[in-house]
């Protein structure tokens, strides 16, 4: 029995059934690589579904994990700390909100931008009490708590989980005629929407979308809520994916790269009329803005800045979707994307010529993921150097 199989084993027997993983045990990471068990190297074109946008076990980042780690990692928030104020302060300049909430895993930071939504509509906007809504779109993808499911299109994420939480109201992605039109429904509150949604396939919005839908929200005095969990810091080509549109999010959802795939570190980032609505004990968690999250999360988001990865992720964006394209390839019937957050569509008579796809390409030292059965992300860290991105290609190229 192999290594790998020893582990997979074990993961199949010990482990609950809710992923279904390639077939490969990883024990080690750097960069852009990734080692599995016995030994073979592959390069990374998930990055974590963007966690690990500055690549895997940064110096930077993991010399600060480190010193932080060795001295205090955590005090809950029944204490102050030293780093938690500097933090809040580093988010403010480095993002210009008033306030910071910080908490853990990015579907916190969703369930939280709602609860701060629903505060504001009912002690500022003024909604009847329990009658806020909150227009989202089809085909979104937040997390899987029973929260955030209760807007979900996605059978996957639904079947058998309900009953669900009222106060949605679910539009067509892309289609600021519909969002026109939701809007004049009355105790609407807030909008909450991918700038690009990854998870259905990295489907990105006509020009103009987000502008004129924050242009819509403004006029009808709903909050604009932006999750930039996959889609922010730098990984489409800008520190926030809208700013392609010049679009400042009234509330905006933050995580993944945020501590460089050191550990789960989310924040939600608005200004002081949306965040002071929230008063002590009325919303928190044990970990966030914990020591050990405030510094690694500083470490991560200097290193986007001094590599200058948001050019990178532009530059090497064009360059990987003109290469796919170049290959013309009748398997694949689209190239999409933005940055370094791109996709393809799969064009097979097979059901599972994608999953197949991805297998092949793990054979010849890459490693991706299908999501919605035909779609494949292409994401790789944004470290990736010009000439390694040609190699890639030739590995899909190969694969294919």
């Amino acid at each position: 029995m192999s290594t790998s199989q020893y582990f997979l084993d074990l993961e199949s027997k010990y482990g609950a059934h809710n992923y279904h993983p390639l077939p490969v045990v990883l024990t080690r990471g750097e960069g852009v690589f990734l080692w599995d068990v016995e030994g073979k190297k592959y390069f990374d074109f998930l990055s974590g579904y963007s966690a690990v946008n500055q690549g895997h076990c940064h110096p930077a980042i993991l010399k600060t994990f480190i010193e932080q780690a060795s001295k205090l990692a955590l005090t809950s928030r029944a204490f102050h700390n030293d780093q938690l104020g500097v933090y809040a302060k580093f988010i403010h300049d480095y993002f210009g909100y008033d306030k910071i909430l910080p908490m853990n895993t990015g579907v916190e930071a969703v369930e939280t931008g709602i609860k701060l939504c629903r505060k504001w509509a009912y002690e500022v906007k003024g909604i009847p009490e329990n009658e806020a809504k909150i227009i989202v779109c089809e085909g979104n993808f937040h997390g899987r708590t029973t929260g955030v499911i209760s807007f979900s299109s996605d059978p996957d994420s639904t079947t058998n989980f309900g009953p669900f939480l009222p106060g949605f109201i679910r539009i067509p992605y892309n289609d600021v005629d519909a969002l026109r039109e939701a809007l004049k429904q009355p105790g609407v509150a807030g909008f909450l929407i991918e700038p690009i949604q990854g998870e259905a396939g990295v489907l990105v919005p006509d020009d103009g979308y987000l502008f004129q839908s924050k242009k819509m929200c403004e006029e009808a005095r709903v909050l604009f809520i932006a999750d930039e969990i996959q889609t922010g810091l730098c990984r489409t080509g800008k520190m926030l994916c809208c700013e392609h549109e010049d679009v400042r999010p009234d509330i905006l959802l933050l995580g993944k790269a945020l501590s460089g795939g050191m550990m789960p570190v989310s924040a939600v980032l608005a200004d002081d009329e949306i965040m002071m609505t929230i008063k002590p004990g009325e919303h928190g968690s044990t970990y966030g803005g914990s020591p050990l999250a405030c510094a690694t999360a500083m470490a991560a988001l200097n290193v986007l800045k001094d590599e200058n990865m948001a050019e990178r992720a532009e530059v090497l964006g064009q360059k990987l979707r003109k290469a796919l394209r170049d290959l013309n390839s009748p398997f694949i019937a689209e190239v999409r994307g933005k940055g370094l957050l791109n996709a393809i569509v799969v064009k097979d008579t097979d059901p599972d010529a994608a999953w197949k796809f991805c297998l092949r390409l793990m054979e010849n030292g890459l490693l991706a993921k299908p999501t919605h059965g035909d779609k494949i992300r292409f994401a790789p860290p944004l470290v990736i150097t010009a000439q390694q991105l040609d190699e890639c290609v030739e590995i899909i190229a190969k694969s294919i």
